[in-house]
């Protein structure tokens, strides 16, 4: 009796200690898994689509991510390339013709124009600092774009494993769990709805918000207007930034230019038609597809994001949603065997 004991003790032990290691070595790959999963759960339908249509799991899973890389990554790196011509194309302006200086000058008379009287802007200095900057983080810059690269083909491996075998791997899970399968059903299910909810929500309100940036960029006389709501609508998915990528400099581009009303009206524009679409309708949005009151879902994103970072948008609601799915479970089944 006491062998058995101190064998349950060692093995349990034993357990605790490899899963503090997975956790270590697993942990700078969290995000990429993280994302993987969320993915792979809003492609799942494509993947059961070409399944019915007999193809093996593993093509299946193949066309399935080659349909997220065509379809939803294409765009991205378009407009990546469209943006990096037209960035060589205004360098190439300002430095072959030899107007870096007067255009500088003009730039920075026209800030400390706007600026008070106490305080002055030299803009000269403050291109030196940036160019400095640049020259000596140039290896950072390249070692984080390598990163970047190396991770998002991490996140494709991913989205092709967990399609192909995360069926096997749910019901993996689901035996090893000690709720019932009713419960642990119910747990999965919800995730994957607020997963849904989450990811094509805010795609939904990128799509919303960068039409809207291009019709206002029209309208008030900034240059490639359809150009630049693209890159508005992929800007509002990063956290802290949104649209103000595009806004802001196209703002300072119509005062710059002598433009003075048509940047007010985009100032105007910008907040209330574009700002005021992210915060009414991304909690709305979500809210509704997960069945969680709005204000928890906005707290949820903002802390999450304040905690996590960017991945937070996700986790923030899954974490709220789980807490749900776990209240539900005790309120239908430990507290019906306790009364």
């Amino acid at each position: 009796m006491q062998t058995k004991i101190i064998e349950r003790y060692f093995f349990f032990g034993l357990l605790l200690a490899t899963l503090f290691f997975t956790f270590f070595i697993f942990r700078p790959f969290w995000i990429v898994l993280v994302l993987g999963i969320s993915f792979s759960i809003v492609l799942f339908p494509i993947y059961k689509y070409l399944q019915r249509r007999k193809l093996p799991d593993s093509l299946s899973a193949f066309f399935t991510v080659l349909f997220f890389i065509i379809v939803l990554c294409g765009p991205l790196f378009g407009i990546g390339v469209l943006v990096f011509n037209q960035s060589q194309d205004v360098y190439n302006l300002v430095v072959d013709n030899k107007n870096t200086g007067p255009l500088l000058d003009l730039v920075g008379n026209k800030i400390n124009n706007i600026l008070p009287a106490n305080m002055s802007f030299d803009i000269t200095q403050k291109a030196s600092e940036f160019v400095t900057f640049l020259t000596n983080n140039v290896t950072k810059i390249f070692s984080t774009t390598l990163s970047a690269i190396f991770s998002f083909i991490l996140m494709l491996l991913s989205i092709f494993y967990f399609l192909k075998d995360g069926e096997k791997w749910k019901k993996a899970l689901i035996k090893l769990s000690p709720l019932s399968e009713s419960d642990d059903t119910k747990i999965v299910i919800r995730l994957s709805q607020v997963v849904n909810g989450v990811v094509k929500g805010y795609l939904l309100i990128a799509l919303a918000q960068g039409i809207l940036m291009g019709i206002g960029l029209k309208i008030f006389g900034v240059p490639n207007p359809a150009l630049w709501g693209v890159v508005a609508g992929i800007g509002s998915l990063i956290p802290m930034v949104g649209t103000a990528i595009v806004s802001v400099p196209a703002i300072i581009f119509l005062f710059i230019t002598g433009n003075n009303i048509p940047a007010i009206g985009l100032i105007a524009w910008s907040v209330v038609m574009v700002g005021m679409i992210d915060n009414l309708l991304n909690p709305i949005i979500i809210s509704k597809k997960i069945n969680i009151p709005t204000l928890l879902i906005l707290f949820s994103v903002l802390g999450g994001i304040s905690l996590l970072g960017p991945i937070g948008i996700l986790i923030g609601p899954l974490t709220i949603s789980l807490l749900y799915a776990l209240i539900s479970i005790y309120r239908n089944e430990f507290q019906h065997d306790n009364s």
